[in-house]
């Protein structure tokens, strides 16, 4: 609606009359008040104009934590203690003690006992706790040190005989 001014046909240029100034005037007021976000848009987060977002479901712009938190009376209590979970899976027991068999650091430490070194606290701690926990396993298995010793004894009696000629 905006008129240029218009040039008579003689060259001089026409001015716009005081009611064309004001209606312009007017109609920049009215297009300058529709700028800006629509209100509530700071607490709610404001709609995005770009239409990238609509396909991806939209961030919270709340911070903090999402955790639901119980409002009622529970029957369950609050402080739940969570069992830590093996760090190895579960084995059979003869597995299981097949691999403490052949334990590498055990049989170090072991060692070092037996020449008459004496072992920090830690490593006494670890190498008594293994050597307890082999013990539970031939006692689920049935087997036992003193079978394996009686059995090598017998066979080095049996030994003995034939090297001596005996019946």
């Amino acid at each position: 609606m905006m008129k240029k001014p218009s040039t008579n046909p003689r060259g001089k240029i026409q001015r716009k009359t005081r009611e064309e100034l004001n209606q312009e005037g007017r109609d920049r007021k009215r297009d300058k008040k529709h700028r800006g976000n629509v209100s509530g848009s700071r607490a709610n987060g404001g709609g995005d104009a770009s239409g990238s977002g609509r396909g991806k479901q939209q961030k919270d712009p709340r911070i903090g934590s999402k955790k639901p938190i119980p409002l009622g009376v529970t029957d369950t209590p609050v402080n739940k203690q969570h069992k830590p979970k093996s760090e190895k899976p579960m084995l059979s027991p003869q597995a299981e003690l097949e691999m403490l068999e052949t334990d590498e650091r055990l049989d170090a430490l072991l060692e070092r006992l037996e020449e008459g070194e004496t072992l920090s606290a830690e490593d006494q701690t670890w190498v008594d706790a293994k050597l307890d926990r082999i013990d539970e396993l031939m006692q689920k298995l049935g087997l036992s040190y003193d079978d394996d010793e009686e059995e090598e004894e017998e066979g080095k009696e049996d030994m003995m005989r034939l090297l001596k000629g005996g019946n």
